[in-house]
């Protein structure tokens, strides 16, 4: 019999959770839902009934934080410390615990060592170098991601099955196989493995499998919808026997699928589990209704999703604003105006600005520092403390100061260079002994036979670079010499290989760094500022306004929130859209969907006119997903304005550079694109056959320009101002 105790303070929804226990059951958690309280409520309920003694109940969670949460709820509502719940836990501690009890299966010893990642990245690099690969072609950490991929995929290297359209596959395949054989040689397992080798033990061994699918009368799993492939297989192993399994989580909120997750895990639950009884929890005790009206209306424009309707139990609150600023700089005012307003009502604490990129803090970074509202950054770093945005600046130092030593020592193997530590003590005693600094020294030096030659001709290369972008100092502006300098440094280049998605973020912040660097009229005058901005960490008593990525975001909760950038290209990301097409799209829905829902009473979303790229000015077009919103819950900015402006999203085309000037595309160029979006009812839809290689025409966006190219209903056109650009020739006028 249910304790009526337990479940007091529950809704409808959530004691229907709660107290169907037997079968599989998937629980569709709204956000701001209570879903860890039904999590672990029902973990008490199951014990209080006696359907299962602690020991027998698998309660899965991503984060320790969770799962020592979860673990002090249970507690709470059981009235005494729930000591025996020994397998609440991560997936990958939990899974490192089966793995010692039956390591031999995996040909490794109980007491294996778990590596890090600069284990790995050493193992990797000693593999390349055995197999003549060059690192600085295919980077370690590229070929690991690709290796963590299959290993979510639940391949073993003799299982792989490589992806043609992937020039490096084949190349990463054959160091995978010595990678895994090496790991078993040293008796060692990364986080991949912890959960692939007791997949492989439970699918392979059928009475390992039986004792576990028996004990496990019960299983739980939080943030259903961020499982991957292997995460998934794993749970549907262990509950073969019982068949008692619950899986939480909002299909509305898979954002993760840039590590693995896969969505359609949720979205299939129950083809996969027969029987599956769905409950929806639909209850938000987080947002007004105005707030969850803004949500509900935009993620319903996705396709793959469960579905619910997210009902407050607050008053209805304010309209959700927007806004709609002339450029990135006078939406950061725009912004901080409208907080120090708030601010009358509500702490710094309870503010936050939500960000789809981390460079994109740079512009309220640097306003918030001129006016003194203090701020933090959560799950990164401040702008100018970036280690890239660091590195870039101590180029920029050591060129207009050569005896800046800090900078120095900063550079002289960022890139590596192969100037080791040894190699850049011996200069420093050189420095002290001559009272010389360390550049001078090095001058000195490569004169000498001191070095190995190697060392010598990497010095002699540095020097060289190093009197060339000295001499630019005085020829070229501090803009184009910085980007020169990230080039020819080899520090772009570096990045671009890696071909991470941290990477990328580092090569984005180097991209914010151009357009900072550009309202400066000389080096000076930015390096001071570099200098000053940095001097800002004080307690604040107010508290401090919190910056962050979407991604961040997930799971937080602020009274007031400030969505910005919302434009096409940015949010959503042309990236994940290219790379993903619609799923990628739909994923980007989503992340909205988090950032709107992170907001209690106070919600703003915004976009610009026009945005710097590369230190330049360009016009951009407000994101697709403002002509989502529902007119009839937004304040400020006449929705019919903005989507006039952006137009309709029905036909839109790629265009692979922001920029159209050449020496930015090939010194900056990661793969960005920026997509081009227009009405059709603005031209002739009917226009293409009547255009004419030669012809002068016009385009809402681009201006005039000549027509050089027509393939079919794509004309590709030269533009006065905007360059070549390929467009949809319903979109072109060719009446003057």
């Amino acid at each position: 019999m249910v304790n009526s105790e337990i479940l007091k303070n529950l809704n409808k929804a959530q004691k229907e959770a709660v107290m169907w226990v037997d079968g599989p059951l998937l629980i569709v958690a709204g956000a701001g839902s209570g879903k860890t309280k039904v999590l672990t409520t029902r973990i008490a309920n199951i014990i209080k009934q006696k359907k299962a003694f602690p020991n027998q109940i698998l309660a899965v969670t991503f984060t320790n934080k969770a799962a020592k949460e979860m673990q002090i709820r249970v507690s709470k509502i059981l009235g005494s410390a729930a000591t025996g719940l020994s397998w609440l836990g991560t997936f990958h501690s939990i899974c490192a615990k089966l793995l010692r009890k039956h390591a031999s299966a995996a040909n490794l010893n109980s007491n294996f060592t778990i590596v890090d990642s600069d284990d790995q990245i050493r193992l990797i690099k000693n593999i390349c170098k055995a197999e003549n690969i060059d690192i600085k072609q295919l980077a370690p950490r590229y070929v690991l991601a690709i290796i963590d991929r299959w290993k979510n995929k639940g391949f073993y290297p003799n299982e792989v099955i490589i992806n043609q359209k992937d020039i490096y596959e084949k190349t990463i395949l054959p160091v995978y196989k010595i990678y895994q054989q090496k790991l078993i040689e040293l008796n060692c397992c990364d986080f991949g493995d912890l959960i692939l080798h007791t997949v492989k033990i439970l699918e392979r061994n059928k009475d390992i499998r039986d004792i576990y699918s028996k004990n496990f009368k019960y299983i739980l799993v939080d943030e259903y919808q961020d499982t991957n492939f292997i995460q998934s297989k794993w749970l549907n192993l262990l509950s073969e026997k019982n068949n008692n399994i619950c899986c939480v989580g909002d299909d509305d909120q898979s954002i993760y699928s840039w590590r693995g997750a896969e969505i359609k895990n949720f979205l299939e639950f129950d083809k996969v589990y027969n029987g599956t009884k769905i409950i929806r929890l639909e209850e938000n005790y987080r947002s007004s209704q105005n707030i969850l009206s803004v949500a509900s209306s935009l993620i319903a424009n996705n396709e793959n999703r469960v579905g619910k309707t997210l009902k407050a139990t607050l008053d209805e609150g304010d309209l959700v604003k927007l806004n709609c600023f002339k450029n990135g700089k006078d939406e950061a005012i725009g912004i901080s105006d409208e907080i120090e307003e708030i601010k009358k009502n509500i702490s710094y604490n309870n503010i936050a600005i939500l960000v789809r990129a981390i460079f994109q803090t740079r512009e309220f970074e640097e306003r918030f520092l001129k006016i003194g509202i203090p701020y933090r950054i959560l799950g990164g770093t401040k702008f100018y403390e970036r280690a890239e945005i660091k590195d870039c600046v101590a180029y920029l130092r050591l060129i207009y100061q050569s005896k800046d030593d800090l900078a120095f020592e900063r550079i002289i193997n960022n890139p590596k260079r192969g100037i080791g530590p040894q190699t850049i003590n011996f200069i420093k005693n050189y420095s002290r002994d001559k009272n010389r600094s360390l550049f001078n020294s090095i001058r000195d030096l490569v004169q000498t036979d001191e070095f190995r030659p190697g060392v010598k001709l990497t010095l002699i290369n540095f020097i060289k670079n190093y009197d060339v972008w000295e001499n630019d100092l005085t020829k070229i502006s501090h803009v184009d010499l910085a980007m020169k300098i990230l080039e020819e440094s080899g520090y772009i280049q570096n990045l671009k290989v890696e071909k991470t998605i941290e990477a990328e973020a580092r090569l984005e912040n180097l991209k914010e760094l151009v357009n900072a660097m550009s309202v400066f009229d000389n080096m000076l005058g930015f390096l001071e500022h570099i200098a000053l901005v940095n001097d800002s960490d004080a307690e604040h008593k107010d508290g401090q306004i919190s910056l962050m990525t979407l991604h961040a975001a997930k799971g937080l909760e602020f009274l007031a929130v400030f969505l910005p950038c919302w434009e096409e290209g940015s949010f959503p990301s042309q990236r994940s859209i290219d790379d993903k097409g619609k799923e990628g799209l739909e994923e980007e829905r989503r992340l909205a969907y988090v950032g709107i829902t992170r907001a209690k009473k106070y919600l703003c979303i915004s976009c610009a006119s026009s945005r710097q790229i590369y230190g330049n000015w360009q016009n951009v077009i407000p994101s697709r997903f403002i002509e989502e919103l529902p007119e009839e819950e937004i304040i400020g900015v006449d929705l019919n304005v903005i989507n006039n402006t952006s137009n309709h999203f029905d036909d839109y085309e790629f265009n692979q550079d922001y920029e159209n000037n050449k020496k930015f595309k090939s010194i900056m160029n990661s793969g960005d694109t920026n997509i081009q979006i227009y009405n059709e009812n603005i031209l002739n839809p009917d226009n293409t056959s009547n255009l004419k290689i030669g012809e002068k025409v016009f385009h809402i966006k681009f201006g005039t320009g000549l027509i050089i190219d027509i393939d079919n209903d794509k004309v590709e056109v030269n533009f006065d101002k905007a360059g070549i650009k390929k467009v949809i020739g319903s979109y072109l006028k060719n009446k003057f």
